[in-house]
């Protein structure tokens, strides 16, 4: 008997240790900046969508809050999803899209490729880990809003974003160059509220994360 007990407390605490945090494709999943209302990410596995709900006063200024889903990432690469909120929301700047972060510093170095719930569409970054974001010098502004697809790309230190009309094809919103972004990087989905005391939802599909042929 005491052996078979002893048998139970490893196997719980092996199959503990070794449980895979990734959700979907992506390896990580945390608050960044410590929000008041912890965050959260589901994936279902029958139509490869993505569920994220974050809270956080916004991402911008010195320093930020939002629920980030991440992977650790070397060198170029393609990522690419689809996006749409969910509900009405509070404030018609909670975002959502795609982040390049040096790290999971409050302050780091980013760059983001984000929808906003007013449908304004920007490329956004923090040119060093800090720095106060800047209006509009910090930002490139889409023609265009209510995009459903958004794209950002790496070639060497140039950051270029995409992003689509439902059925339409991808145009060019803009590039940026991030010198302060090393080869390895974090890069994923992220949600923001914009009011510390709100969570806000979004869905997430046709995630796709590729290397790129150039």
């Amino acid at each position: 008997m005491k052996n078979f007990l002893l048998f139970v407390m490893i196997w719980f605490v092996v199959t503990g240790c070794s449980q895979d945090p990734r959700i979907g494709i992506f390896q990580y999943s945390k608050d960044i900046g410590d929000p008041k209302l912890a965050g959260k990410a589901t994936f279902n596995e029958k139509d490869q969508s993505y569920l994220l709900e974050g809270a956080g006063y916004n991402i911008w200024f010195d320093t930020d809050e939002f629920y980030y889903l991440f992977s650790e990432w070397q060198g170029d690469f393609i990522l690419t999803a689809d996006f749409e909120f969910i509900g009405a929301g509070t404030d018609p700047h909670r975002k959502i899209g795609l982040m390049v972060r040096e790290s999971e510093q409050a302050n780091a170095s980013h760059i983001s490729a984000t929808l906003h719930g007013d449908g304004l569409t920007v490329l956004q970054w923090r040119r060093a880990e800090g720095e106060a974001m800047r209006d509009p010098e910090d930002q490139i502004f889409a023609s265009k809003s209510q995009y459903q697809t958004l794209q950002l790309d790496r070639k060497g230190n140039q950051f270029t974003m995409h992003a689509a009309l439902a059925g339409e094809p991808l145009e060019k919103i803009g590039s940026h160059t991030m010198s302060a972004l090393d080869e390895k990087v974090l890069l994923g989905l992220f949600i923001n509220s914009h009011h510390e005391d709100v969570l806000e939802q979004a869905k997430i599909w046709n995630v796709r994360l590729e290397k790129p042929p150039f």
